[in-house]
């Protein structure tokens, strides 16, 4: 147990299923940042080891990494729930994030009031491959009951609120539905002229290049093997770029080796600074099985891109009317395929999407508006007039 911060500064206790780059790792720890040296943060990942994303928090700031915390999985048990939730005291604000962290709000379901522990606000951003297509009535319920004590359960999409209301039985006063934003002003396609071509790591743009570019973690859900496939038929010039870490790396490289274009996927691994990326990239795509308010979107429309993905989630409503054509049914690998050749052979048609995205992302998609409300919640929880 990590004891609470002496003085006035409040002890935020964060239980992410992974703490590996992605996006709502990226939207913690812009929270994080904003909220500065006046909180504690304590961050526990479910998957030992999976801590990338703490290379995005600004130095100085008293961030935690406790050693010893209980394990979020295992086995159903009493005693082990019990085990959590005494490692859970002390803090001022409890803040769980998807399912890898539901056996957390568990234990405070159980325990909170004998304990004493702090309120919870549980996040929640999507599914992994195993509920992409369905949920489980088992998992459905075991929400259900895990987060009865929630004060808060804050989403990002039109969908997951429909889940959590429908299938969850969410009381709708408690759902809180929050697109993802990021600094849009640190996006600006003017950075393009002014990022290195080396400035990913192992992978150079060269003169007469163009880049098909995705940010995602390398998992299943991701369905990245589909994007090679999708990405094969485009001219010799395009290359494909693949930014983030995960267990499907081998898999990725070996559907490009088998289709004969590995010297022209890169997977430069990690990155710190996502516009860097995206100011290299020349058209956005996602292929994802499940998504709900892709943060990776936002960012490739801030940075005047156009985007071709599956209609998963919300992202056909998140990008501009004008690019809604290229937003192509789930799973429909040739439909991605076509509309990515389309966008790879029209260099006009895609600066027209990609301003046109830029300016909605502009008007819509500012981080400030997401911290603002995030704080608002986080201070009804902890019944202060303002957080932090």
């Amino acid at each position: 147990m990590i004891a609470k911060t002496s003085g006035k500064r409040l002890h935020l206790l964060h239980l992410h299923s992974t703490f590996d780059a992605g996006g709502k790792e990226r939207r913690s720890t812009s929270l994080i940042n904003r909220f500065g040296k006046a909180v504690d943060h304590s961050i526990v990942s479910a998957q030992p080891g999976a801590l990338g994303a703490r290379e995005q928090i600004n130095p100085g700031l008293p961030v935690h990494f406790p050693f010893g915390f209980p394990s979020l999985q295992g086995r159903f048990g009493v005693r082990r729930l019990q085990t959590l939730a005494r490692a859970m005291q002390g803090f001022d604000l409890i803040l769980t994030y998807n399912w890898g962290a539901m056996d957390a709000a568990m234990a405070h379901a159980l325990f909170a009031p004998s304990m004493g522990l702090a309120p919870l606000i549980h996040h929640e951003d999507g599914f992994n491959a195993d509920e992409a297509q369905r949920l489980k009535p088992t998992r459905n319920w075991y929400r259900r009951v895990a987060l009865a004590r929630a004060s808060a359960l804050i989403v990002p999409s039109q969908r997951l609120e429909r889940v959590a209301l429908e299938a969850w039985h969410q009381p709708a006063a408690r759902v809180h539905r929050i697109a993802n934003g990021i600094p849009v002003k640190d996006y600006d396609p003017a950075r393009a002229r002014r990022v290195r071509a080396d400035a990913l790591p192992r992978v150079v743009k060269r003169p007469g290049e163009k880049w098909l570019g995705t940010l995602a973690g390398l998992r299943p859900v991701k369905a990245l093997p589909r994007l090679v496939r999708a990405f094969r038929a485009l001219p010799e010039e395009w290359q494909l770029v693949i930014v983030g870490e995960g267990p499907e790396r081998e898999a990725i490289m070996a559907e490009a080796l088998k289709l004969e274009i590995g010297h022209r996927v890169h997977l430069p691994g990690f990155v710190a600074k996502p516009a860097e990326a995206t100011a290299l990239f020349d058209l956005f795509a996602l292929s994802s099985d499940s998504e709900q308010f892709p943060l990776s979107v936002v960012e490739a429309m801030a940075s005047g891109l156009a985007v071709a993905s599956p209609a998963v989630g919300d992202v056909a409503d998140m990008v501009a009317p004008e690019n809604a054509p290229f937003i192509t049914p789930p799973g429909d690998e040739a439909a991605l395929g076509a509309a990515l050749l389309r966008l790879a052979s029209d260099e006009t048609l895609r600066r027209q999407l990609g301003a046109a995205n830029q300016l909605r992302a502009r008007d819509q998609f500012d981080e400030g508006v997401m911290a603002q409300r995030h704080a608002a919640i986080y201070a009804a929880a902890l019944g202060l007039p303002a957080f932090p």
